[in-house]
């Protein structure tokens, strides 16, 4: 990691702003960042926020949703949490908390519009976003994002033949809770997965010259 992302990685992990300074309630726990930038990565994964799991072991996507996505983009742990591949970088950086039916909250308010530019313009490098969920589709994509996530993950198509760069391919969250949505959408499976997987493996392997098809059904 170059200094200058050093330097912001190190006040953005000692960030209080959401107790300190919160817009609404103030966090219900000590802060506790998560956030993984790189100054070589090409991918990015632009998640939501930290959960209960992640908060305590420090480490994002330690936990099922963590296998899962893993297996969607067909690597392995070493080489998810290898940051000279994935640049991690939710949309919050702290545990929100928990909402009265036990389910996380959305990202705090506070934290995308504090640090996300600035740690973006430091990693130039970045030449694929995984925007899962809303919060990151709405970010990375703007006015490219569909009314609804279904939508916008079905038009991962025009999105990857778009002129915008990076590139930005939209995903569901890999909550097991989503797995009713997946038994409804084969085509997930079926043709976006076989395709992120071959982008993550020419990225990882460094064979640049076989990225950026001109169609995503080359």
């Amino acid at each position: 990691m170059n200094d200058a992302l050093a330097a912001l990685t190190a006040r953005a992990r000692a960030c209080r702003i959401c107790v300190e300074a919160p817009l609404g309630g103030p966090l219900p726990h000590e802060p506790r960042p998560v956030l993984v930038p790189s100054s070589s990565a090409r991918i990015l994964i632009a998640g939501q926020a930290p959960g209960t799991r992640v908060h305590a072991s420090g480490v994002p996507f330690t936990d099922p949703s963590g296998d899962r996505l893993r297996d969607w983009l067909g690597v392995d742990a070493a080489t998810f949490y290898d940051p000279a591949h994935f640049a991690i970088l939710p949309m919050g950086f702290c545990f929100p908390g928990l909402d009265a039916k036990g389910s996380d909250l959305p990202p705090r308010r506070e934290c995308a519009p504090a640090w996300r530019a600035p740690l973006m313009a430091l990693m130039p490098q970045i030449d694929l976003v995984l925007a899962i969920g809303v919060y990151a589709q709405a970010w990375h994509l703007g006015n490219k994002r569909k009314s609804s996530l279904t939508e916008t993950v079905m038009d991962w198509r025009a999105l990857w033949t778009s002129d915008a760069r990076p590139r930005v391919l939209p995903l569901p969250h890999p909550s097991w809770r989503n797995s009713g949505w997946l038994k409804r959408h084969p085509w997930f499976e079926n043709d976006f997965l076989p395709f992120l997987k071959r982008e993550i493996a020419i990225r990882i392997s460094g064979d640049l010259g076989k990225a950026d098809p001109e169609s995503p059904l080359s």
